[in-house]
């Protein structure tokens, strides 16, 4: 949410946007629910359609579409009407922690996520390093009471649902090595500065340790 593509706003990009609201999202409700976003007439119409069962435009109990039970309700609409108006704040304050981070780690032999150029703006829903012995630093840092994630373990080739394909890992090098290193380190709106520091001094400490073995 808010990020920003060669001027611009991401959901403003070609012919539809498509934004999760999940609880845990920059923007998130308390239960499922996200949007989609377009300019055409048409295509909106089809998919207030589609969330509806594939109900006809004014018909009540017609059916041009095969479609499903996919409306947002009054609840989670509610909870997302009143945080709206504080997601520029909350993704400022992102930015800011996601500058701390790329300051703290600076020298720590870990991949920072990429600096965007001119005109693109990222809106952090999270911060994912790739580290080298990503699993012993992610037990290192939980000794310490700091929490992690790894987004996502396993690569879509070696997913059940795309066993029919037949696809090689071999043929994924770089997806193979990020699955083994990537990690999400913390990152919210209200985290400090001194927050930061810390899970920057713990991990920096993890390789210095590492490197003196």
């Amino acid at each position: 949410h808010l990020s920003m593509a060669d001027g611009v706003m991401v959901g403003g990009i070609g012919d539809a946007g498509c934004f999760s609201f999940y609880p845990s999202k920059n923007l998130g409700a308390c239960g499922d629910a996200g949007c989609i976003t377009t300019n055409d007439d048409e295509l909106a119409d089809a998919c207030r359609s589609l969330r509806h069962s594939g109900r006809a435009k004014d018909k009540a109990y017609e059916y041009d579409l095969e479609g499903s039970t996919l409306r947002m309700d009054e609840v989670q609409a509610a909870i997302l009407r009143v945080k709206l108006p504080h997601l520029a704040d909350w993704t400022e304050q992102r930015r800011k922690a996601a500058a701390w981070y790329a300051e703290g780690l600076s020298g720590v032999p870990v991949m920072l996520p990429p600096t965007p150029p001119a005109g693109y703006e990222q809106s952090f829903y999270v911060y994912t390093i790739r580290a080298e012995k990503r699993d012993e630093l992610q037990a290192y840092l939980k000794e310490r009471g700091i929490g992690s994630a790894v987004y996502y373990p396993v690569p879509l080739y070696k997913q059940p649902a795309y066993k029919h394909l037949n696809l090689n890992p071999e043929d994924y090098p770089e997806a193979e090595k990020a699955a083994k290193e990537v990690l999400s380190i913390p990152m919210f709106p209200e985290i400090t500065e001194e927050q930061v520091a810390r899970v920057c001094e713990t991990i920096r400490a993890f390789y210095e340790q590492d490197a003196t073995v």
